[in-house]
């Protein structure tokens, strides 16, 4: 076999691979989104039959040959199809002890689980999920042990999976340096004089309002509904179906439109990614290689370093009006500003303000490498939980549904939650280096969100899938990767915020 008979056998089969994972997507969708609730298990059961289709490819032996012949011979192919070849080779070096049949069994145990966390949170009963989470456990242990060379410390494959070359180690370091700048400050928040206004923060809109006002914003983002859609489900997401299908989710609350306004300048960003990323990677079936904390990047750089920014509420200001006008009668520019930018520990890590957040997540940090290691009873994580939160946040939840159902991860396993602070990192110094090139404040006032957008496409979208991220947040930079300038923007934000 040549090396072009190679490549053309490796994209081919991809291709078909990639025609059963956009059903399963589809399906998946459906799910989350519209899907009748008796409908849900046989929905499950034949997204987990077309996923099945879809890894049996993997076993072929002429693709196995094939691709292990472009790893050998990486170096001699172009950069796109060398990303492709290591990127094929990271993932068969997971899946090549796997059969079809145990990959079908596991992918059964995480649809099962699932629909256990969704019983189990609208009951807000732990004991309906615990089960599922302890199998969960179990899968993922058998996962990682069948995997070519593990690492030692299984935590730090699952780390890896979402957000190549990251350790515990580094983590532990990490989020240690954010406890001891975080904690400190919150207090002191807390205790300025300084007064927020935030009744107007629970008045009631409907969700009909609450659509239109979505709309103008992933309008004014620069998201292209010719290539997307928005919809609504228990547990926003963004999902890239396709090079031509990037769909948003939101969830409307009738007393708390800030948190659909958020989430869908959240959401917008994950989509702006996907539709601004090169063509090539679709051509070379690399455009699923950005890293969860590349993505979080990115969607919490509009939602937040945007997004509540003074610049973006005066973009916005009329817009919210508009779509608000009894709500916001009574309200001004600046009122609207304090209120999104709020202080206040809460129980719900996807309603936290942006200073708290970071706190959400080193709890669940911490939780997820206790159930790897097997330091804690299954029952007994709902308690552990609960006095986490009291510790970080001086918060207890009421019941299970606002504490540990609050978040559907868990039920497809462990390793994606630091990400989300790590994408708070990494766009604070990209944000860093914008700010040197472009005058990004008056851009946002102006709703000149092309211009941002254009810099964002040239320096963080387009090698995004084919760097890791250590090298990829170093090559926009020119910095090592710091939790520093996260901080340090936090500090100065909310300091002049609470007049400390």
């Amino acid at each position: 076999m040549t090396l072009q008979e190679a490549l053309e056998k490796v994209k081919g089969t991809l291709s078909q691979q990639e025609t059963y994972w956009h059903a399963v997507s589809l399906i998946n969708f459906d799910r989350e989104t519209i899907c009748p609730k008796d409908a849900m298990e046989r929905q499950g059961e034949t997204a987990a039959f077309l996923s099945n289709q879809a890894f049996r490819l993997e076993k072929d032996p002429e693709y196995i040959a094939a691709a292990e012949l472009l790893y050998e011979q990486r170096e001699a192919l172009p950069e796109f199809d060398r990303v492709l070849a290591e990127s094929i080779h990271r993932d068969r070096r997971k899946t090549k002890n796997i059969s079809p049949e145990l990959d079908h069994e596991f992918s059964l145990v995480y649809q099962k689980s699932y629909m256990d966390w969704l019983n189990a949170k609208q009951a807000a009963d732990f004991s309906l999920f615990a089960p599922s989470l302890a199998a969960v456990r179990k899968v993922q242990e058998r996962q990682v042990a069948l995997r070519e060379n593990p690492l030692p410390d299984a935590y730090n494959e699952l780390l890896g999976d979402y957000e190549a070359g990251m350790t515990r180690e580094t983590l532990d370091v990490v989020f240690d340096r954010c406890k001891e700048r975080l904690i400190p400050l919150l207090k002191k928040i807390q205790a300025s004089p300084k007064k927020i206004r935030r009744d107007f923060l629970s008045r009631e809109v409907t969700d009909d309002a609450q659509r239109k006002l979505a709309e103008k914003l992933l309008s004014a983002m620069g998201y292209n509904f010719d290539r997307g859609l928005l919809a609504t489900t228990e547990h926003p997401f963004t999902d890239g179906l396709a090079q031509n299908d990037v769909r948003v989710t939101t969830h409307f609350y009738p007393t708390q439109f800030i948190s659909s306004m958020y989430s869908v300048i959240h959401e917008g960003g994950h989509a702006l990614f996907e539709q601004l990323q090169p063509a090539e990677n679709f051509e070379h079936h690399i455009q699923y290689n950005k890293t969860s904390g590349m993505h979080e990047s990115v969607s919490r750089f509009y939602e937040n370093v945007l997004g509540r920014s003074e610049a973006f509420i005066h973009l916005v200001y009329p817009l919210v009006c508009e779509c608000f006008p009894e709500l916001m009668a009574d309200v001004s520019e600046r009122e609207l500003y304090e209120g999104v930018n709020l202080v206040e520990p809460s129980l719900v890590r996807t309603e936290a303000d942006e200073f708290t957040y970071t706190l959400h997540i080193i709890i669940r940090y911490e939780i997820e490498k206790m159930i790897m290691d097997g330091a804690v009873k299954t029952e007994d994580l709902p308690r552990i939980w609960n006095e986490k939160y009291q510790e970080y946040l001086g918060v207890t939840p009421a019941d299970d549904r606002e504490g540990i159902l609050q978040d559907v991860h868990w039920s497809s396993g462990f390793g994606y939650f630091p990400t989300y602070a790590l994408g708070n990192m990494y766009n604070a110094m990209y944000y860093n280096r914008m700010k040197q090139e472009l005058p990004v404040e008056e851009l946002v006032k102006e709703g000149r969100f092309d211009a941002i957008n254009a810099w964002m496409t040239e320096h963080v979208f387009r090698t995004a899938d084919r760097r890791e991220p250590l090298v990829w947040i170093k090559e926009i930079t020119g910095r090592t990767f710091t939790p520093d300038d996260f901080l340090d923007y936090l500090e100065e934000k909310y300091s002049k915020l609470y007049e400390l």
